[in-house]
């Protein structure tokens, strides 16, 4: 089963990239894809209301976390899904959302 791990940090504490990049290499067996994303400052929020577009820019959310990047992931279940993000390195600052895909 495929899950995504989102993951929530405090952009003004950044992780190392080499941190990162060893998660990457110590998960490869299990990781599909990942990116790190562009600081919250760079976002564009799009909504439509009662067919108006409403743009605008950064997210509005009620935490100082971000999501800061994601990956995805193939386990056998949610229990081997939250051991790979247990060990993620932002898991010990910020946080990692587990949640299943829903396969179309």
């Amino acid at each position: 089963m495929r899950y995504q791990l989102l993951i929530w940090e405090d952009e003004a504490t950044a992780l190392p990239p080499e941190e990162c990049d060893q998660w990457v290499k110590d998960n490869q067996d299990s990781l599909r894809e990942c990116a790190r994303l562009r600081p919250s400052v760079d976002t564009t929020t799009v909504r439509v209301r009662e067919g108006e577009l409403l743009i605008s820019d950064g997210p509005f959310p009620e935490t100082k976390e971000q999501i800061g990047g994601f990956h995805l992931i193939d386990c056998e279940n949610i229990d081997d899904a939250i051991e790979v993000a247990r060990k993620h390195p932002a898991a010990r600052f910020g946080a990692i959302e587990v949640r299943p895909i829903w396969e179309l």
